[in-house]
């Protein structure tokens, strides 16, 4: 029979067991030389507050970042000229183990997203402007691409038509430029943006042999001359997704036929406020679990833009908050989407704010992480 000091011992190591196993982990992405790599910080859940940061590898400008839907593998890109991805296995106590490294399919890979299925790891190439598909095993280690496309076209316009008065956001409309891929929610289809090119691409994909099909039409423009597509998040029912454009600060919303795999244009916003004259380059945006709060990231004008999406897909603007910091690359919502976090790339930190339940309404919560060029953030889901 089991003394009551042997109970009070076994029921303190239970419940140390399930606090472990319950420890949420935020991984983030950095530019060197700044930023030494990969960091992992624990996430308190009652405050969002990032901590025990802990410098967990060096590879090179590992900027970019996405975790399987498990939780258990984290996958990084190394943002250099010959880019490769490299993929973990992510301990519960949240040590890293090393799986294996493959080529990105491209120079400067800025994109990672898996497929809903999880068998296939999207890369989109920045400094060549290629595209490839990375086969997912069984372990979660990585295969060299079964698939590599390379965009090509005239380049875009040198200045974007569609930016506020004053504007000099002009960058890269030189040659192809793959800025982002994702697949659709179903997994049946695929998309990347191409800044320099000002283009939406579209393909189906072939789950079982990871291979790409142009579309037809194989592209779209973007919305408008020198808009400079960058990133998008798909709608929670998978039949439209919003886009910013970099150079052009604007939204753009895209019905998706389901059926079909294509996009259709429909209304563009200003991420910007009405009042701002100037240079401004729209960055990451992030939608809320419900569909319900869409949030943007405006560089050089360092704030979050914030608009609520209607019944009937419409955005309103409901807010522009300053981010604490400058040039704020990426946003990160939590899975519940109680905490929304900005990457502050020039200022070396990241801000967090307090999303209010109903309205979506961001609250400032006093107190800066320090990292050195923050590019993006993850955070493992919890079982």
């Amino acid at each position: 029979m089991l003394s009551a000091r042997h109970l009070l011992v076994a029921s303190f190591s239970l419940l140390a067991t399930a606090a472990s196993a319950q420890t949420q982990f935020a991984w983030v992405g950095t530019y060197n030389p700044n930023g030494e790599g990969l960091y992992r910080f624990t996430v308190d859940p009652g405050t969002g507050d990032l901590r025990d940061k802990t410098l967990v590898s060096q590879l090179p400008n590992a900027a970019q970042l996405t975790v399987s839907h498990d939780g258990k593998t984290l996958y990084a890109a190394s943002e250099v000229e010959k880019g490769v991805v490299q993929a973990w296995r992510i301990a519960p106590n949240g040590e890293l183990t090393a799986l294996n490294q493959v080529s990105s399919g491209g120079a400067g890979p800025v994109y990672l997203s898996l497929t809903p299925g999880g068998r296939h790891l999207l890369v989109a190439n920045y400094v060549s402007g290629t595209i490839a598909v990375l086969p997912v095993k069984e372990d979660g280690s990585l295969g060299e691409a079964s698939d590599t496309r390379q965009d090509s076209g005239p380049a875009g316009a040198g200045k974007p038509e569609a930016a506020v008065e004053g504007s000099f956001a002009i960058s890269d409309h030189n040659g192809p430029h793959a800025h982002m891929i994702a697949a659709d929610p179903q997994g049946k289809f695929v998309f990347s943006t191409d800044l320099g090119l000002d283009r939406i691409y579209q393909y189906r994909l072939d789950e079982a042999t990871g291979r790409l099909t142009p579309n037809d039409p194989p592209f779209i423009a973007a919305s408008s001359k020198g808009a400079g597509p960058r990133h998008f998040v798909f709608t929670p029912k998978g039949d439209g997704l919003w886009l910013i454009n970099e150079e052009a600060s604007t939204l753009t919303h895209y019905r998706l036929d389901v059926a079909k795999g294509t996009l259709t244009e429909g209304k563009t916003v200003s991420s910007l406020p009405k009042e701002y004259k100037g240079t401004s380059f729209a960055a990451g945006l992030a939608l809320s679990p419900d569909g319900k709060q869409l949030y943007v990231a405006n560089r050089l004008h360092n704030s979050i833009a914030h608009f609520t999406v209607s019944a009937d897909g419409q955005l309103v603007r409901q807010d522009d908050v300053w981010t604490r910091g400058d040039y704020p690359r990426t946003l990160t919502l939590d899975s519940k989407g109680g905490w929304l976090y900005a990457m502050n790339q020039r200022s070396d930190n990241i801000t967090r704010f307090r999303v209010a339940p109903h309205t979506g309404k961001l609250t400032f919560e006093p107190g800066y992480t320090a990292v050195g060029s923050p590019s993006q953030m993850v955070i493992s889901p919890t079982p």
